[in-house]
């Protein structure tokens, strides 16, 4: 009972700080600034062609980012990420087959010699009222190359009492070929599927958070 007490008022307090949002006090759009990502509310998943029966999919379990806000100039916007490439999640079954560390391994990632993952955006482009292609130099398996991700604000806020300040969330996708990247184990010879496709799709789900903006803040 004390747990569907406490789920009740927690609905209760959301219901009404909307209310009083709608009714009364300054705007509570997430203000300018700077941005870090919440790990707990972000994932990176790629995907490829395995054998043309289905498309793989796994995930990295460490990444960060810095993201410089203006909802007023978009296109001045800059991102930095990095992502740990000895964190590959690929949820294999068999305990007995660290299937994780093969695609860590000197034949695809080797993040041995390559122990990070890295992209900067260099250009934003507005393509619609909460859309952009955003240019960057992602740096890959010792590889800087650049490459396009569509992305798309979701919004934010600038605090809540049950947050630690600002939040604002973004989904995004991209692509890049492996090969451009030196990583062309396993790709299919010229006519078939047999192997592992070259062409990897990226899907990503990051919010960030700034504990230190100037707006109004309702958390702690």
């Amino acid at each position: 009972m004390r747990h569907i007490a406490l789920f009740v008022a927690t609905l209760l307090l959301f219901g009404l700080s909307a209310e009083a949002e709608e009714t009364s006090g300054p705007s509570q759009a997430p203000p300018p600034g700077t941005y870090h990502l919440d790990p707990a509310h972000a994932r990176l998943i790629f995907s490829v062609s395995h054998l043309g029966f289905s498309d793989y999919t796994a995930f990295f379990r460490k990444m960060d980012a810095t993201l410089g806000f203006d909802p007023v100039d978009p296109e001045s916007m800059v991102l930095t990420a990095t992502v740990d490439p000895a964190s590959v999640e690929t949820l294999y079954p068999d305990p007995a087959y660290d299937f994780n560390a093969i695609l860590a391994g000197e034949s695809f990632l080797d993040a041995a010699n390559h122990p990070e993952i890295r992209f900067v955006s260099t250009k934003v482009r507005q393509t619609g009222p909460h859309e952009a292609a955003v240019t960057g130099d992602l740096t890959l398996h010792g590889i800087t190359k650049p490459i396009i991700l569509r992305v798309r604000y979701n919004g934010g806020y600038a605090g809540h009492p049950l947050d630690a300040g600002a939040r604002i969330g973004f989904s995004a996708e991209g692509a890049l070929f492996r090969s451009d990247f030196g990583m062309g184990f396993g790709i299919p010879a010229p006519g078939t599927t047999i192997g592992v496709g070259d062409l990897v799709t990226l899907r990503i789900e990051a919010e960030f958070l700034n504990p230190d903006a100037q707006g109004v803040q309702t958390g702690p």
